[in-house]
């Protein structure tokens, strides 16, 4: 089982128990804002999210981390890597991608657990290079992709929902661990 242990994090694959507080994280509209349509998600969708980010770990060899605090064992959210099919003009790159529930906002958890997914994805899984997506006007994603170390690439629009987007990389000849 792939796990990785940070000063406050453990990322680690999904568990029944994960459901429930995944589905609240999900539920909340200002989590959500920035995500696809920006519709809230359901304890069924978030199922179906959990069942295919697992599915993804066994077909890839890479997938999103539940985010579990240490000192609580509280669900945080996510952090991981996935295959952006919905913006195949990235493709083939690997998109690295974070969502934390409100609470746990402003506490550097997503930069903490960005870093050990970018670690993980440069070094153990052998990646050349990985990239960020978020919407425009996202200042906390884009904040946390500065931090990694990632550059402004270029600006896009999504293909579903028409409103703009970023795109940031970092390849390994960048990455400073």
């Amino acid at each position: 089982m792939t796990e990785i242990l940070t000063p406050r994090l453990l990322l680690r694959r999904w568990t029944e128990d994960d459901l429930a507080p995944m589905a609240e994280i999900n539920a909340d509209p200002e989590v959500m804002r920035w995500i696809g349509d920006g519709s809230v998600r359901d304890l069924e969708q978030t199922a179906e999210d959990i069942e295919r980010w697992e599915e993804e770990w066994d077909e890839e060899g890479f997938g999103l981390f539940a985010v579990e605090l240490l000192a609580s064992g509280e669900l945080a959210g996510f952090a991981g890597l996935s295959v952006p099919d919905f913006l195949p003009e990235v493709l083939p790159d690997i998109e690295i991608s974070w969502r934390l529930g409100r609470s746990f906002w402003g506490q550097g958890y997503a930069s903490e657990a960005a870093h050990a997914v970018l670690e993980f994805a440069l070094q153990d899984r052998g990646l050349d290079r990985v990239v960020g997506i978020c919407r425009a006007g996202n200042t906390a994603s884009e904040n946390v992709m500065r931090k990694l170390g990632m550059t402004p690439e270029r600006e896009t629009v999504h293909p579903e929902y028409g409103y703009p987007l970023q795109v940031h990389a970092i390849d390994l000849t960048e990455y400073s661990g």
